[in-house]
């Protein structure tokens, strides 16, 4: 709402700025006013210590009411859940990440915008290769670096000359992302891609022309290559003061999205995933996936209303914090939503290939550390291979991603706690403490109505040798479980081997080798009634 000077006719009175500014303040705190109001009927479910579940439904999103007390903040948070593509997206748990582009041919990491297209020739391109590799290797989907922040286009784009168009690849006519989605498709992989917003080539950066080209250059990655499972907006921007500022319009590209892929999820400075805050493949010991919606408040109260979707508001955020979803993050709220992790990382020291590091990629060992303080702490773990000059997974790489695969193949290839008969200090009659270790992926475990702490012991036929334990709750219900421990019987007594804040989508936890028939889950905090789907032991040893 701009301000403007009204002149009336002839003898009327003049009605100043000052005047207009003061109406137009209090008729928008009138209109928040009311939404906010509206909002806390139609949340409103009563107060006391614990409340019926049912009371409260599941959504995505929970709005907090100002006169919610503690325990209704608590159990507002417990009910907040994925969206169903939220829920395939977490459940993929390895997704390649593939960084190529003209850095491969110019050994830079991030181009300048002016480099000759011409450099862009890979000698023996085989999209085929990447794809069969990833599928054999465990992975879900194969995330692409369409366009970096060179500005260059691996795809023949109408919007500019700086791409494939202009190399002597295939003689200008090929086009990066269509072999790649195709290989996918063939290999039963799913397809995503990297679009860099910061643009270091296009000459309308910085004006509002460049974001009619963005959404130009989104939708043809939208609507030309078949299904796509994710799409990437890195918040990486390298504006130096003097150079041009440009504003995005971040709305617009997440409607194109929703509107021509409604099944991606919008990863990093979008609505549906967020970045882990590292590029060491390392995420939180407390990662939350129930985080605090952080708006203004016109924005907040379109929301509540209903008058406005989560993509026509949303500000991109980096939720970087020690433990963004903390209980006292929680309480002082305005509103929640579901916003899990993705934890990306090279597997070489760079992003993109550089042969002088064919010797420094990681080893099948260390990238089995990064799926456990990854995957293993309730986020999905985006691992990088990038090709090499000639087009094609290195060698190197390839060796390291078999033996990653190998490896957690021989550990979690025997669930220890398989058959066990379990017994639970509270449980609902509908969901048996049975459920846990029955191999259901549709069934769990869940406490009565209102308790929010358990113990639950698992007996198994002999004693095995462990050091390695999965614990899963079940995420369409809410995450809920702050605090556990796992003891085992040992000569008479109860020993604690191990212990932990969340669950989430799973949870793995490395200990000592040890010896016992008997087990024990001491949930010690939970925000609501707790659950579980799944208890599993393993022997991880040395390897």
């Amino acid at each position: 709402m701009k301000d403007v000077i009204i002149k009336y006719k002839k003898n009327s009175p003049f009605v100043s700025i000052t005047k207009l500014r003061l109406i137009r303040t209090s008729f928008l705190i009138f209109l928040i006013s009311s939404f906010l109001v509206s909002c806390s009927k139609s949340n409103s479910i009563g107060s006391g210590i614990f409340e019926e579940e049912s009371s409260l439904p599941l959504k995505n999103i929970q709005f907090i009411e100002q006169n919610d007390s503690q325990s209704i903040r608590l159990l507002k948070a417990a009910r907040v859940v994925p969206t169903k593509r939220q829920l395939d997206w977490q459940k993929k748990e390895l997704i390649a990440f593939v960084h190529f582009g003209l850095n491969t041919f110019t050994g830079k990491e991030v181009g300048e915008g002016n480099e000759n297209p011409s450099l862009f020739n890979p000698t023996a391109f085989n999209a085929r290769q990447w794809a069969r590799i990833f599928k054999e290797t465990g992975f879900k989907t194969v995330i692409l670096t369409a366009k970096h922040h060179d500005g260059f286009c691996l795809w023949p784009t109408k919007t500019t000359d700086y791409s494939v168009k202009k190399s002597r690849w295939r003689k200008g006519q090929g086009d990066v992302v269509k072999e790649l989605s195709m290989a996918c498709r063939e290999e039963g992989l799913s397809f995503g891609f990297y679009l860099s917003p910061w643009d270091r080539h296009e000459k309308t950066y910085g004006t509002t022309r460049y974001n009619e080209i963005f959404r130009a250059q989104l939708k043809e990655l939208l609507t030309n290559y078949g299904p796509i499972a994710e799409v990437w907006f890195d918040g990486y921007c390298g504006e130096a003061p003097g150079t041009r500022k440009q504003s995005y319009d971040w709305p617009s590209y997440y409607q194109l999205i929703r509107r021509w892929q409604p099944e991606a999820v919008i990863a990093i400075m979008g609505p549906d995933v967020r970045w882990v805050g590292n590029e060491n493949g390392l995420a939180r010991e407390s990662e939350w996936s129930v985080l605090p919606l952080e708006l203004p408040e016109p924005k907040l109260a379109w929301l509540c209303s209903g008058s406005y979707s989560l993509e026509k508001v949303f500000e991109p955020q980096q939720m970087t914090s020690p433990e963004p979803g903390s209980r006292e993050k929680i309480l002082a709220a305005q509103a929640l939503f579901w916003y899990p992790a993705e934890v990306d990382v090279s597997i070489r020291p760079s992003w993109f290939y550089h042969k002088n590091e064919d010797s420094l990629v990681k080893t099948p060992r260390q990238l089995v550390e990064i799926y456990f303080q990854s995957v293993g702490r309730n986020s999905v773990l985006l691992l990088n291979v990038p090709p090499d000059t000639r087009g094609l997974l290195n060698e190197n790489d390839i060796k390291a991603i078999r033996g990653f695969h190998h490896l957690l193949d021989s550990i979690f290839k025997k669930d220890l706690a398989k058959g066990a008969r379990v017994k639970a200090s509270t449980e609902d009659k509908h969901h048996p403490a049975s459920f846990i270790v029955d191999d259901d992926p549709d069934t769990y475990w869940r406490a009565d109505e209102g308790q929010t702490e358990a113990t639950l012991e698992f007996s198994l036929k002999e004693p095995k040798q462990f050091d390695c334990l999965e614990l899963q709750e079940e995420i369409t219900r809410g995450q809920r479980i702050e605090k556990f421990s796992v003891d085992i019987w040992n000569q008479g007594n109860w020993v604690k081997i191990a212990n932990g804040t969340t669950i989430g989508y799973k949870r793995l936890l490395n200990f000592p080798e040890v010896t016992s028939n008997r087990i024990r889950l001491i949930i010690q905090q939970s925000r609501a009634t707790p659950t579980l789907k799944k208890f599993s032991l393993f022997r991880k040893g040395e390897f």
